[in-house]
């Protein structure tokens, strides 16, 4: 029997931070010019990563994607997947970068066992990623694409359209995904902690993305979804594939199966969830692998989590935590709960 929750959605996916840290500034993720961090004597080590991602696979998980912040900004990450891989209950062990330092650990991340690859890629155009990040590494995260595309059997580009900013370069992501065999994803501007200068007219909604690349291409052809995946997957009349990931405008929740784990322990069930499950005190204490499947499961069949639905009933929608709250509490920024 699978373990759901009360709206019926099973435990599948883990979503795994390995580290607060990033070395870009992304204007969706942490605009600000200042950020706490979490003490590293609190973040998981490798052998506990292990053990925890044991515990949600004989809870169901069978989809675990290693994250941040940046996740290679993690030494030696490709041990960690080393340790992970070897699980054969985990079917897809997959990595989300921002493709900085992807070029020079493809090939150990890959021998170690990894299967798939996303790299953000917001724009195309190094001025622009300057203005997007505050940084000048984009010919970096290009090489790390092209090495990726070399490498692995599955490559996704993950793309933020922002009003303004890079919605005139669907068309071009497009292309480029084609040329490395790859497949691009465009993501709505999401209204979560951590986008302290969204607004709702800088959102480029799902149906005017897929307007604007049948103007293009021809009309698109819907894929039937077989997975819990996030993205609505859209055929153009070549054969290219192209995905759109709706939390703002049209949200999936009733489709989740997705939960969080921080860098430093904490479980959430939500990515608008405003707290979580300590699993690291409880591991550090002693509690075996029984007792903290026991809890998640527990806490698994209480969940009701809709936080993309309620946001997206807001009347008046406006920023989801402030800045002055974040700074509180640390948990609630996207770059430590792993988007």
């Amino acid at each position: 029997m699978p373990l759901v929750d009360l709206l019926g959605r099973p435990l599948r996916s883990l979503r795994v931070s390995v580290t607060d840290r990033c070395n870009l500034r992304c204007q969706y993720c942490m605009p600000e010019a200042e950020y706490a961090w979490l003490p590293r004597e609190d973040l998981l080590s490798f052998e506990e990563i292990r053990s925890l991602v044991g515990v949600f696979a004989s809870c169901g998980v069978d989809k675990v994607r290693l994250t941040g912040g940046e996740p290679l900004l993690r030494r030696d990450l490709h041990e960690l997947v080393r340790l992970l891989a070897v699980d054969r209950r985990i079917t897809d062990l997959a990595l989300t970068t921002n493709g900085v330092l992807l070029s020079a650990q493809a090939e150990r991340l890959r021998a170690a066992g990894l299967m798939r690859v996303t790299v953000s890629l917001d724009t195309l155009r190094p001025d622009r990623f300057t203005a997007l990040t505050r940084l000048t590494t984009h010919a970096r995260v290009l090489e790390g694409i092209d090495a990726a595309a070399r490498l692995f059997p599955s490559l996704k580009l993950d793309c933020v359209v922002m009003r303004g900013v890079n919605d005139d370069e669907l068309v071009p992501l497009v292309e480029y995904a084609r040329e490395r065999h790859g497949e691009v994803r465009f993501i709505e501007y999401m209204d979560v902690a951590g986008a302290t200068h969204w607004a709702v007219d800088t959102v480029v909604s799902r149906a005017e993305i897929l307007q604007r690349l049948a103007e293009h291409y021809g009309a698109l052809e819907p894929i039937d979804a077989t997975t819990w995946a996030p993205a609505d997957r859209f055929r153009l009349p070549d054969g290219t594939t192209v995905g759109v990931i709706a939390s703002t405008t049209t949200p999936f929740c009733s489709t989740c199966d997705r939960a969080r784990l921080t860098a430093d322990g904490i479980w959430l069930t939500c990515l608008y969830a405003t707290h979580g499950l300590d699993l690291r005190g409880p591991l550090r204490a002693g509690e075996t692998a029984g007792q903290h499947a026991a809890r998640v499961e527990e806490a698994w069949r209480a969940r009701s989590d809709r936080g993309a639905e309620l946001r997206a009933a807001e009347r008046e929608r406006g920023i989801y935590i402030p800045a002055s709250a974040l700074k509180g509490d640390v948990h609630l920024e996207m770059h430590t709960r792993g988007g």
